[in-house]
């Protein structure tokens, strides 16, 4: 197909259409990419298929996908193997033991400071900041939907704007699909344009600075002053009664916080020195994939070493913890493989560029990031799936910018905020379920009570984006 028609358009929107109504995301994406090989061999389903397996496997072709996919698996192996340690138990029991923590208030500002210190991962962040903070906020009588809310406000918005984590390496690997030049240099100059995760980080900030309750969040709050930590018929998703306590724990046989501190910091410190290595004394023009994939790999490298040395586990116990967290990240490997094929048979046809030509004649350009900023979040709070969303809208996005010689950063922000809002409001999400069980809440409690919050970030991220748009 050299000439781009609407026919380039059924790929995504049929991805989009399928996983909207099934939640199946994995199976929506290949469905999608069967429907682009099936149009780019003739018409002819059988064809498209085995053309659909040539296009996953050909994504391994390309060094910069394949690492990408390697450090997703990897990741998945870090986080097994700090858990292992009791780093986190360790991390957690440091904080409660911090003795300037006695008010609410200080309860708050401690969920949302890990909440956004913690960026490694959404689901590590939020099972963080939800041990450290829960018994606290039990304590000092806040509402366990407010804990809830204030972790689910900073770890997905604060983890997608880290090029050094999972998510920075899916959003640079589907960055990368599109052709761009630099792709890690588009994701942190698209940082600023994240005004989603933005609006959301600094409105929990607000709420816990004015003691912003609003809608059901208030009756929250007052049944919770008033002694009841749930309401009558609400079921958490974990049971905390039989949580052991500190007394009965020996302080000596608590892990080290530093069994989760260094590993983290060990791949901080990797990651721009990887650039720097790999981009000639430029970190800008360094490869983000190798760097990401060198500095996850020196940071599991530091934990083995620490783990040993304290005789904690055997090489050959490391190994299964490797493997087991390995193939925990395993689906989300799978649906990033999709995802980069999804976007290389959108660009054999096409696709953006015969989006661009239509939405350039149809929609004034000042509107165009506003729109896709609400087109994501629509798609992200159907399907539940920031990642997914990511893997639809951003092969859209950043050709629409290109062809029309608009802002890339700006269209790539706006693809990524509306996923986030997703990510942070879906009922059907699973960082939405995680901060629920996190917070040893009822589920549709909490998204009853951060709804409203959710949506007022998200109706600053558009009046920001249509702002933008206006200044060009």
């Amino acid at each position: 197909m050299s000439d781009p028609s609407w026919l380039s358009v059924l790929p995504p929107v049929i991805a989009i259409v399928l996983a909207i109504w099934s939640k199946q995301v994995m199976l929506s994406l290949f469905a999608g990419i069967w429907m682009g090989f099936t149009l780019l061999s003739g018409f002819n389903p059988l064809t498209g298929v085995a053309a659909s397996l040539d296009g996953v496997i050909n994504v391994f072709a390309d060094a910069g996908d394949a690492r990408v996919l390697l450090f997703t698996l990897l990741i998945g192996s870090l986080i097994g193997t700090i858990e292992h340690s009791g780093g986190v138990r360790g991390f957690v029991h440091f904080l409660e033991t911090r003795r300037w923590v006695h008010t609410g208030v200080r309860a708050q500002v401690l969920a949302w400071f890990v909440g956004i210190v913690i960026f490694v991962e959404s689901n590590i962040t939020l099972l963080v900041a939800g041990s450290v903070s829960r018994p606290l906020f039990d304590r000092y009588k806040v509402s366990r939907e407010k804990l809830a809310y204030l972790i689910d406000a900073t770890s997905a918005p604060v983890c997608a704007m880290i090029p050094l984590n999972a998510w920075g390496a899916v959003i640079i690997g589907l960055v990368a699909s599109t052709g761009v030049e630099n792709p890690l240099e588009t994701f942190i100059a698209s940082i600023p344009y994240n005004l989603y995760a933005f609006a959301a980080i600094l409105l929990a900030g607000f709420v816990i600075w004015k003691d912003f309750n609003i809608g059901p969040m208030k009756a929250a709050e007052e049944r919770t002053r008033g002694g009841e930590l749930l309401w009558p018929n609400a079921t958490p998703l974990i049971d905390t009664s039989e949580e052991q306590s500190p007394e009965n724990e020996r302080p000596e046989d608590i892990p080290s916080a530093l069994f989760m501190v260094l590993p983290i910091l060990a791949m901080i410190f990797a990651m721009p020195v990887g650039l720097y290595i790999t981009g000639d004394g430029s970190l800008i023009q360094g490869s983000g994939s190798t760097a990401i994939l060198w500095s996850v790999c020196f940071a599991i490298g530091v934990a083995w070493i620490m783990i040993l040395g304290s005789g904690k586990s055997s090489v050959h116990e490391l190994m299964r913890i490797f493997m087991k967290g390995a193939g925990d990240l395993l689906p989300i490997s799978a649906i990033l493989l999709l995802a980069l094929t999804l976007g290389d048979v959108a660009h054999l046809l096409g696709t953006g560029p015969y989006i661009a030509g239509i939405a350039g004649a149809s929609v004034p350009t000042y509107f165009l990031a506003p729109l896709l900023f609400l087109v994501s979040a629509f798609i992200a709070f159907s399907v539940g799936s920031s990642w997914g969303t990511f893997a639809i809208m951003i092969p859209i996005a950043i050709p629409i910018a290109v062809t029309l010689g608009l802002s890339t950063p700006l269209f790539l922000g706006a693809a990524i905020s509306g996923a986030i809002f997703g990510d942070h409001a879906s009922p059907i999400s699973d960082t939405t379920v995680v901060a629920s069980m996190a917070s040893a809440t009822d589920h549709i409690d909490h998204v009853r009570t951060q709804l409203p919050y959710a949506l007022l970030a998200a109706g600053v991220a558009t009046i920001g984006f249509f702002v933008l748009g206006l200044l060009g």
